[in-house]
């Protein structure tokens, strides 16, 4: 049984046990809509107004976002970490290109000058 306006806690029960694969869009978007509704609904409705079984849920519920916030954060920094890691990477690639490609241009330079300098010589 729930309080009055809040989801019933076998409905939620029921929603939770069922695979998201055994559910169709319309049902997935009801519960998502109407868990948020009923998780305005607890907090709103004043604790010494609810149920033993309202208050358990609640409290279960608020458990489970919790961890699911901080599951997230998680992936989230693990998603920055390897993000920023691939920059670097690409920017020490590109830094090491670009010296070598550099370097190359000298060394051709110099080949260019040198052979110059053994031809004029040649021809002196």
């Amino acid at each position: 049984m729930s309080d009055a306006a809040r989801k019933d806690i076998g409905d939620q029960a029921k929603e939770k046990i069922t695979p998201d694969s055994q559910k169709s869009t319309t049902q997935k978007a009801s519960e998502t809509i109407s868990g948020y509704a009923d998780k305005g609904a607890s907090a709103l409705q004043p604790d010494s107004d609810k149920s033993f079984t309202q208050k358990a849920s609640d409290s279960t519920r608020g458990a489970g976002d919790s961890a699911q916030d901080e599951t997230t954060s998680y992936i989230d920094s693990a998603k920055k970490i390897l993000g920023n890691a691939a920059n670097s990477a690409s920017e020490t690639f590109s830094n090491a290109a670009n010296a070598i490609t550099s370097k190359a241009g000298e060394t051709a330079d110099s080949a260019k000058g040198t052979a110059g300098d053994a031809k004029k010589s040649t021809t002196d």
